[in-house]
């Protein structure tokens, strides 16, 4: 029987590549993807309002999510404690329509991915622009202060977060699912 000259145990296994000593640190670490890296390299940027909304991406879409439903229930429950019936019904309908969207919108807080993002950026502008019209256009602004000013600064915060999100998404509009 032949015998061979390479025998490899569990403890001579090859080594793996190092790189030489002549590369710095900071370059090495340069080449390892961070984990914001990995989570942008899965999702699609969503294409931009009107070429150009939104003007910063800053905020982090998951931090958007969690304002919207926040913000939907703090327009309901202003207007669930509202005194006048015109702020409360606009307090519900608005509350319950962002956090019926943002149940349905393409991003990972959602139950079901039904809505595109740019979609549902759309919505968050008539939505803010909604809120904001609200207390005005149905007469309430006078009558009940405290869910006006609620309804207005709820409106006021969706747009301001709307324009400054890093909007991204699983397909996005028109396009096709990514591949894991």
């Amino acid at each position: 029987m032949a015998q061979s000259n390479v025998s490899l145990g569990a403890y001579e296994l090859p080594t793996t590549y190092l790189p030489p000593d002549d590369v710095p640190t900071a370059e090495l670490a340069s080449l390892a993807p961070s984990v914001g890296e990995a989570q942008r390299t899965t999702t699609i940027p969503s294409r931009p309002l009107l070429g150009a909304a939104p003007l910063a991406r800053i905020i982090p879409e998951d931090v958007h999510s969690a304002l919207d439903y926040s913000n939907g229930l703090i327009v309901a429950v202003a207007g669930l404690s509202a005194r006048t019936k015109a702020a409360r019904i606009a307090g519900v309908a608005l509350g319950a329509s962002v956090i019926f969207v943002s149940l349905l919108t393409d991003y990972r807080l959602s139950l079901a991915r039904r809505i595109p993002i740019e979609a549902h950026e759309v919505i968050d502008h008539a939505f803010g622009v909604s809120a904001i019209a609200a207390p005005f256009a149905l007469g309430y602004a006078k009558r009940d202060p405290l869910a006006a000013v609620i309804h207005v600064a709820a409106g006021a915060v969706t747009i301001l977060g709307s324009l400054l999100t890093d909007y991204r998404a699983v397909t996005g509009a028109g396009r096709r699912p990514r591949r894991a």
